[in-house]
């Protein structure tokens, strides 16, 4: 029994830490792996690779399945609090880019969900010491939410826009020029305010014209809200919010910008 908990806590180390050469191998081998799966997802949506390779990309998909499966079973058998570990997120990554594959066998477009794997790659951050990055983030989070209220308002703005446009082009133009219907003419509306212009739907009357002309205008300036807001906050965030140092190893914030070392591991700050 004792043999079976060192074992396992041995496994665990190498599996969930970084701290150690073969944990940071391990995580290292393993979003390598990620990267070649995910390459060869899209590679196999292509029709020439899969019409001249598709015997060897099947078989390298069902080799990464295969390290992909065990790796998350021995995850849970290692984990110190399994239900945790299974309703994580990352957990949750897990068993999403496993399932796809096992569906894959009734629908085969499924298959190609295993690229969802890739969120792991945000493992990247504690392996390599990252942790600075994680904490010049919170800023961007921060003005975020304190951009909510406004985003809100720029947003049910624009819902009333598209209706009230929508319902307009309908009347003025019709099912004969392509507006068959209001949602139709919504469609149009929101392609129209994004800037895409997919160019299915175009105004034939003069006066759909100038509607749809004073909506392109008016388009460039709703572009230019949301970031204008975000930004204000972002320069608000980063000027009330004290810069502090960030520990390498443990990803401790210090006491003050004075402090040397980390106040939990003792290590010096870069």
């Amino acid at each position: 029994m004792f043999i079976n908990n060192n074992f396992k806590n041995k496994l665990y180390n190498i599996i969930f830490e970084t701290d150690t050469f073969a944990g940071k191998a391990f995580d290292i081998i393993l979003i390598v792996t990620i990267l070649c799966n995910s390459i060869l997802i899209v590679a196999e949506s292509i029709d020439v690779v899969k019409s001249s390779y598709g015997v060897f990309t099947n078989f390298l998909g069902w080799f990464f399945l295969i390290v992909f499966s065990v790796e998350y079973f021995l995850r849970i058998f290692v984990s110190k609090r399994k239900r945790d570990y299974i309703f994580s997120f990352f957990g949750i990554i897990d068993i999403l880019a496993i399932l796809p594959v096992y569906l894959g066998l009734f629908f085969p477009q499924a298959k190609f969900l295993v690229v969802i794997r890739i969120f792991r790659l945000l493992r990247l951050f504690s392996i390599f010491k990252m942790a600075r990055y994680i904490h010049e983030s919170s800023h961007l989070i921060r003005a975020l939410k304190a951009s909510k209220p406004k985003i809100l308002v720029f947003l049910f703005t624009i819902i009333f826009i598209i209706v009230m446009v929508g319902a307009m082009m309908y009347t003025i133009e019709g099912p004969k020029n392509g507006f068959d219907n209001i949602p139709e003419s919504m469609y149009w509306a929101i392609v129209t305010v994004s800037t895409v212009g997919y160019g299915d739907i175009s105004p034939q009357t003069p006066v759909g014209k100038l509607l749809s002309s004073l909506l392109m205008i008016t388009a460039y300036g709703i572009i230019a809200v949301p970031t204008g807001i975000i930004s204000h906050e972002l320069a608000l965030t980063s000027k009330n919010v004290a810069e502090i140092k960030t520990c390498s190893k443990c990803s401790s914030n210090a006491h003050s910008n004075d402090d040397k070392y980390c106040p939990k591991c003792g290590i010096p700050y870069e």
